[in-house]
């Protein structure tokens, strides 16, 4: 799930390009684990800053056009290029892993049920 270019330019300039772990909500309401993408993607020779998110869960229907709340919980490693696109299919692989035991910590699992993420009906937050 891609941010559009208005959000990711609202992001903190401070924020260090790389890959995060945390927590997602989009779609039907359930949270799950995520792994985020903050950068220039340079095995893709992006010309722009992006935010991606990949939520490590199988979805039965896409959520396009649906509000995308995240909560970023902790780094794994700074932005990188890569060989191959199986050196990158790997990494993918071993960040999703990193994130997966990260989350699962009882620090950050208790964030899962943030009321962040159980808003009244009808409000919404802009973070």
């Amino acid at each position: 799930a891609n941010f559009s270019e208005q959000v990711v330019e609202s992001f903190p300039s401070g924020i260090s390009t790389g890959i995060y772990y945390g927590w997602a909500c989009g779609g039907n309401g359930d949270v799950h684990k995520m792994v985020l993408s903050i950068g220039w993607n340079p095995f893709y020779k992006n010309i722009k800053k992006s935010v991606e998110t990949h939520i490590i869960h199988t979805f039965k229907d896409d959520f396009y056009g649906e509000i995308l709340s995240i909560v970023v919980v902790g780094y794994i490693r700074s932005e990188k290029n890569f060989s191959s696109l199986e050196a990158l299919i790997s990494a993918i692989q071993e960040d999703i892993e990193e994130a997966k035991r990260q989350l699962d910590l009882p620090e950050h699992f208790k964030l899962k049920e943030d009321n962040f993420f159980h808003l009244p009906e009808g409000k919404t937050v802009n973070h």
